[in-house]
């Protein structure tokens, strides 16, 4: 046999082995929809108005420094504009809070406004009521709950959304272990390189930091848009996904007019954390 022969196989096999090495989900497009923050260039920077307590102040600095290392967007923290109860959301920035929601069954939901495709504004909540009690009041539970909430508001979803599959590295994995091995409570290269394909296109204007309540080739905003908490089923609208026994969930609010609020809901994985979950699997076949 020739020797070009022998080169095109042996470059066969090490491809084959590359891609038999590495999980296909690695290589899995993950963004939520096609949402995105508006703006003329990159990076851009993204406000977090900071409205949790002391105990998460850690997590939310980790996170901001995290996802600051993408070279399309950075996150700054600023001071808070609401209340960690109401957690009502700012246009132009991430408002996160933190709370003692009750015995509801999600750790963490991410709301995202929308103006056509355009992301205005957001909000990320977490549960005290189940991260000040044990299985979920540890750092690493801490660091993937705001880290993936965090994220979402930028316009990720998760990598892989079976918390049975091994843990992928990266706080977009859906997962009953964030410690690992191997941790789950950081971004990983393919969040930095999935947010580099979201915010390759420029736009010819902001939503970026706006203090008016409109999009992008988008009408005003809806004034009801503006009065809603986001707090529980009653006010997250439709579920539009749903998967692994409703364990991830993605809810839908339309107001019209190509404006809408989505929201992602992650549920404690726990069995026996005291959560109502049959009323939550209940509202997800809705």
């Amino acid at each position: 046999m020739s020797k070009i022969f022998y080169r095109g196989l042996l470059t066969a096999l090490l491809v084959s082995a590359v891609f038999t090495a590495v999980p296909a989900s690695t290589f899995a497009n993950h963004a939520w929809g096609n949402y995105h923050w508006a703006r003329t260039a990159n990076p851009f920077t993204l406000k977090l108005g900071d409205n949790v307590t002391s105990v998460w102040d850690p997590y939310l600095d980790t996170t901001s420094d995290d996802w600051s290392a993408s070279t399309v967007l950075n996150t700054t923290i600023v001071a808070g504009s609401t209340t960690g109860r109401r957690c009502r959301a700012t246009t132009g920035r991430v408002e996160i809070c933190n709370s003692k929601y009750g015995n509801n069954g999600w750790l963490g939901i991410a709301s995202i406004w929308i103006s056509g495709d355009h992301i205005t504004k957001g909000t990320v909540k977490v549960n005290d009521t189940y991260h000040n009690n044990p299985p979920y009041n540890t750092a690493a539970w801490r660091n993937l709950v705001m880290c993936q909430e965090v994220g979402h508001t930028f316009g990720l979803d998760h990598q892989d959304e079976n918390q049975i599959n091994g843990n992928l590295g990266t706080c977009m994995d859906y997962t009953s272990n964030p410690l690992g091995p191997p941790s789950n409570e950081k971004p990983d290269w393919h969040d930095y390189a999935e947010l580099v394909t979201i915010y390759t296109h420029l736009d010819s204007t902001t939503t970026v930091g706006q203090s008016v309540q409109s999009g992008p080739g988008k009408g005003k905003m809806p004034p009801a848009m503006a009065d809603l908490e986001i707090s529980g089923p009653g006010q997250w609208g439709k579920l539009i996904h749903s998967s692994h026994g409703g364990w991830k969930e993605t809810y839908e609010l339309d107001f019209g007019g190509g404006h809408k609020i989505i929201t992602h809901v992650l549920w404690a994985t726990d069995e026996d954390d005291g959560a109502d979950h049959d009323h939550k699997h209940d509202h997800g076949r809705r």
